[in-house]
């Protein structure tokens, strides 16, 4: 297919290319002839129904220190695009959330992915509560009598922001801590969103894994390592990224939740695995495809553009069937 694509992305100068999963995109978009349009989200613009971004023609090259080249800015007509790539990082806020409700003006005849639709109503800490038998034990609460209930009942927790990220705000109540409260004042005072409150599972002591899931299948995966003294396995955080396999229990995981991430065109999901358990659903902005490609050498980039030429594909013979019924 030759397309246009656009990239919906924070600043390409300030990214890590050997980590950037959206410079592994564009890289493997690039090498498939697409033609490569880059923007960032407050260069996106709603007029009467019209969807527009200040954009620059974009090309790629893996080399440090000159991986890129910005054309002229144009205002481009995003309906004209044949996909667009939100990737913008989180956190996810009503800047994140308005973004969203823009970029749906241009569907469906424009390919967003993940659908902004349903990327807004699948917030990574809550849409992971929709399925049954594959979260710890959760609580998501501003109550404090609930916090203190739970966590009289399974002792040792983990206290986190609703909507954070990178392993920022997570934080580890053993039994004996005696901070629990003054965290809560902390959350209070920053914030009117109720927390998360999970049951701690000691198993992150040995990692959390990170599936790929591409068009609901599992593709691939790395075990983060958290560093020595910390809760946290996120490579933000200073976790190590090993090789892993994926598990007959990942596996049940994802065929549990794969339909539901299918049907909703998140085509491009990141989820997190601790022991036996689901812990989020990562489909803003996932990451993990450089790291799972060096230690498996595959390449998963091909396979989320394999997929996304598949859903264009389908809507254009759908669209050609509906066609030649009016005829």
């Amino acid at each position: 297919m030759a397309l246009t694509v656009a990239i919906q992305m924070d600043p390409i100068e300030s990214i890590d290319i050997g980590a950037d999963s959206t410079f592994v995109l564009a890289l493997e978009a690039q090498a498939r002839g697409y033609r490569l349009w880059h923007y960032l989200p407050r260069h996106l613009s709603l007029r009467d129904g019209r969807v527009t971004a200040v954009a620059r023609p974009l090309t790629v090259r893996r080399k440090r220190g000159d991986h890129f080249t910005l054309g002229k800015p144009k205002v481009l007509n995003v309906a004209d695009a044949d996909v667009v790539l939100m990737r913008q990082d989180p956190p996810f806020d009503m800047a994140y959330i308005t973004a969203t409700h823009i970029l749906e003006h241009v569907q469906p005849g424009t390919l967003v992915v993940n659908d902004p639709v349903h990327v807004r109503n699948a917030p990574e800490k809550l849409f992971v509560t929709h399925f049954q038998g594959v979260m710890p034990p959760t609580l998501v609460t501003a109550d404090r009598a609930a916090i203190n209930a739970f966590r009289c009942e399974h002792r040792d927790i983990i206290v986190k922001p609703l909507y954070g990220n990178g392993g920022a705000g997570v934080f580890h109540i053993r039994p004996d801590d005696e901070n629990l409260n003054a965290l809560l004042d902390l959350f209070t005072s920053v914030s009117r969103e109720p927390v998360i409150v999970q049951r701690y599972i000691p198993e992150v002591r040995k990692g959390d894994k990170r599936i790929i899931v591409i068009d609901g299948e599992p593709a691939g995966a790395i075990l983060r390592v958290p560093a020595k003294g910390e809760a946290r396995s996120n490579l933000h955080a200073g976790g190590t990224a090993k090789p892993t396999t994926i598990s007959r229990r990942e596996r049940d995981i994802c065929a549990v939740i794969g339909p539901a991430l299918r049907e909703r065109g998140l085509l491009f999901a990141g989820i997190d695995v601790i022991g036996d358990y689901l812990t989020e659903i990562n489909v803003t902005s996932p990451t993990g495809l450089q790291e799972v490609n060096r230690f498996n050498g595959v390449k998963l980039e091909a396979r989320v553009w394999d997929a996304i030429e598949a859903r264009l594909l389908a809507a254009r013979l759908s669209s050609t069937a509906k066609q030649r019924k009016r005829t």
